[in-house]
């Protein structure tokens, strides 16, 4: 996708040919920062602190941390550290374990002399498959779109989505954003409502995204979903996910599941859009998918532009009492409120189609 104008990947090797660059995502969308990751550390602090954020992007920045770590120590101690290191970044998306298995699996039988370069390269294989497989999404998600057009004769296709699911999330393309951007592109008549997303204001990624692309759009708060769709002005949610478990369940971002019920109340299709390395069989259901409780700081205040005499972004406080604080970062959707999965390998409905189609 483009960034000022530009055509941009969420994540680059350096000219160097070995450091990572990424944007840091916590200065979007007041300033556009990079940061140049040079270790297993830096990549697991970025991904910890959500320099760099998404399902998928956590994954491909996890891919390159070990790349990273095996070319300042390729042995097998080193090798398992840098895995440790970058595992126990973030526990809920299924993405982060998925990549880091997929590289020790490919450097763990070669000679220590030959890893770092075999790392790199899956790393970097990671990445074009991650675009190749949004690209897909777009164009599997693109006729449910069209169909609701035709059906509006004219008048834009309004979709409510939540945090961010798009290229920033992504390697490029995003997931829930992919056929937005197709239908866009195509001139479908669209509209995006893009909800806020607290505590960390995720959706105002998606809104710097849209905005960038052209996509018409509005951004509103978190609980203003169900007003809009009890109003007749939704005509389909997307969203994207950290996990999808073999049931069909899924894992993403606070507040979705109260969009998923408001959807069902209004008979509403609700979408999910993800590839291939956020299924994960191997979780039988949303029970059992560690939810991360992230710091009470990011509900107690707001990040504001700028920044204090130390250089750290300015906050403003919004909570003034000592009050108890609870920040579960995600929830579950149940399966059985899931109308279908836009998915690399077409729009599937039930765990029975996701279970055939990623079975090979």
């Amino acid at each position: 996708m483009k960034l000022g104008g530009v055509a941009t990947r969420s994540i680059w090797v350096e000219p160097d040919g070995w450091s990572i660059g990424i944007l840091d995502q916590r200065d979007l969308p007041w300033a556009i920062t990079r940061i140049v990751l040079r270790t297993a550390a830096d990549a697991a602090t970025a991904i910890a602190d959500m320099a760099t954020r998404g399902a998928p992007l956590i994954g491909a920045t996890a891919g390159y941390g070990l790349a990273l770590g095996l070319r300042g120590d390729p042995s097998d101690a080193g090798l398992a550290d840098a895995f440790a290191r970058l595992a126990a970044a973030r526990p809920t998306a299924v993405n982060l374990r998925w990549a880091l298995d997929r590289v020790r699996r490919a450097v763990a039988p070669l000679p220590p002399s030959e890893r770092a370069a075999a790392a790199y390269r899956e790393a970097a294989a990671i990445c074009d498959e991650d675009e190749a497989a949004n690209r897909a999404i777009g164009e599997a998600g693109l006729p449910l779109l069209r169909a609701i057009a035709e059906r509006k004769q004219g008048e834009p296709v309004n979709v409510l989505t939540h945090c961010n699911a798009g290229w920033l999330a992504t390697v490029d393309w995003g997931t829930a954003t992919a056929p937005l951007y197709r239908a866009h592109d195509e001139g479908l008549p669209i509209h995006v409502w893009v909800d806020e997303t607290r505590p960390r204001n995720q959706g105002a990624l998606t809104a710097f995204e849209l905005a960038e692309h052209g996509v018409p759009h509005s951004y509103v708060v978190d609980n203003a979903g169900g007003y809009l769709m009890q109003r007749g002005m939704v005509d389909m949610v997307i969203v994207g996910t950290d996990r999808v478990t073999a049931n069909g369940d899924v894992c993403n971002k606070i507040g979705t599941y109260l969009k998923a019920l408001a959807a069902r109340a209004h008979d509403i299709p609700f979408h999910v859009a993800f590839s291939g390395s956020t299924y994960d069989p191997a979780t039988a259901d949303g029970d059992a998918v560690p939810i991360e409780e992230r710091s009470a700081d990011e509900v107690r205040t707001v990040p504001g532009r700028g920044s204090d005499a130390n250089g750290n972004p300015s906050t403003g406080s919004i909570l003034v009492t000592a009050s108890d604080v609870r920040n579960p970062a995600f929830d579950i959707t149940p399966a059985a409120l899931v109308t279908a999965y836009i998915t690399e390998k077409g729009v599937l409905r039930g765990w029975q189609e996701l279970r055939a189609a990623y079975s090979t």
